[in-house]
């Protein structure tokens, strides 16, 4: 490709996927974000156009003016619409959702509407894994509709794929599950996108994964041991449960004390959310980041604390002078919310060799990824459970299944179900 190819950016967020494209060699020609810090933070860090709007109030003939592009001259439109009404944790207390009656979900008509008006080259569509659960899937479903209909009025041929993907296994040092949609106006086909990176959760899956002598995981040191957080940033840990986490071993959580764990049983097997009381382990990827944690929401570093917005943005792949402005709320807020960096890099030039002709970056490893350290500390020694938290232990029920524990009960009696 003789120029450098230009994309087209929605829900831009903090910038995690133009992140991980720009590494790929796309440049972001125009940017489309609602929130103020993450704008702030956009414009604070590169130089790209930002419509700071509401993506509903954007007409598309703006947003392609506001680029320097005609309709057809986009290379590449991405975007990740806002994930909450697809998510597990959106059916987990009730058992059920309302997705696409969910407002939150035009977001999917926002894009769709773009796609349509810009028709881009290819596209690139992230959500989260959840928008294609088995029986939930009607996200994806509504998705392949609305573009099959796209390409019978513009005549375009956009083959649509939908990869699901574990950033981890992809050199990114964070257990993240997403869904990538992606497809090419010419009907080219994207394939596959291969592990790289030797990481599942089982162990036979991962004796499965060595024999293909993949890459070893990037783990949470590898990506944060060498950082060192400022004295100014208030990353201690507050509220009821803050002196319990020192009890709990690296890599654990909450389960720990339970009468299934390895410490007191303080709580009922799973009465709680995965994240609770959660910690990272130095020689695992980091769990999921999340946008807006609870005070005892994890993952927590193995230092009993929070952590810090530099840790965060490592932990995502984010370039090393990539700076999240705001304070510790809004840099959890704008990463816990982003794309890993290093997965969009990764997809970005696999785009490059399978849609605009550099076959020669088929074998291109990101360059995001965090380097391996050759040395990894012991784990740290946990703490005993304080006295004041062992009047908790005693027989806990355990979880009765989706819809069936104590909040879903709480619901069902409010609404007089």
């Amino acid at each position: 490709m003789s120029r450098v190819p230009k994309l087209i950016s929605l829900f831009t967020g903090a910038g995690g996927l133009d992140l991980g494209f720009e590494a790929a060699g796309f440049e972001t020609a125009v940017a489309v974000e609602m929130d103020a810090m993450c704008c702030r933070t956009l414009r604070h860090n590169r130089a790209w156009p930002v419509i700071h709007r509401d993506i509903h109030e954007v007409p598309s003939d703006e947003l392609l003016e506001v680029a320097g592009l005609g309709k057809g001259d986009a290379n590449l439109l991405i975007g990740g619409p806002p994930c909450q009404p697809f998510s597990k944790s959106g059916f987990w207390a009730t058992g059920d959702s309302k997705r696409l009656e969910d407002p939150r979900a035009s977001t999917l008509d926002a894009y769709l509407r773009i796609l349509e008006d810009t028709l881009p080259q290819a596209f690139l569509l992230e959500n989260v894994a959840g928008i294609a659960f088995k029986g939930k899937s009607e996200g994806l479903e509504y998705l392949f509709d609305r573009i099959a209909e796209i390409n019978h009025r513009q005549g375009s041929s956009y083959k649509v794929e939908a990869l699901r993907v574990n950033a981890a296994q992809y050199g990114v040092p964070q257990i993240r599950e997403r869904m990538l949609v992606i497809g090419h106006r010419d009907g080219l086909r994207f394939g596959s996108l291969s592990p790289t990176h030797s990481w599942q959760r089982s162990v036979d899956a991962q004796r499965d994964f060595e024999d293909l002598a993949l890459l070893p995981a990037i783990n949470a040191w590898d990506a944060i041991g060498h950082l060192k957080p400022s004295p100014e940033e208030k990353l201690a840990m507050s509220g009821k449960w803050a002196e319990l986490l020192p009890s709990i071993p690296e890599g654990e959580n909450y389960l720990f004390h339970t009468e299934r764990g390895g410490g007191r049983a303080l709580f009922g097997w799973r009465r709680r959310f995965w994240n609770f009381l959660l910690k990272l382990a130095k020689d695992k990827p980091s769990w999921t980041l999340t946008a807006q944690p609870g005070p005892a929401t994890g993952p927590f570093h193995w230092e009993n604390r929070h952590l810090s917005a530099a840790e965060l943005c490592a932990l995502q792949t984010f370039p090393s002078d990539y700076e999240v402005l705001g304070n510790r709320s809004d840099a959890q807020k704008q990463v816990g919310n982003a794309v890993p960096s290093a997965l969009a890099e990764l997809v970005g030039l696999k785009m490059r060799a399978r849609f605009f002709g550099e076959a020669s970056l088929e074998q291109a490893m990101a360059t995001l990824i965090p380097k391996k350290k050759v040395i990894l500390p012991k784990p740290r020694r946990r703490n005993p459970v304080p006295a004041k938290y062992l009047s908790l232990v005693g027989e806990h029920e355990a979880h009765p299944g989706t819809g069936k524990g104590y909040g879903a009960v709480n619901m069902r009696e409010k609404v007089g179900a």
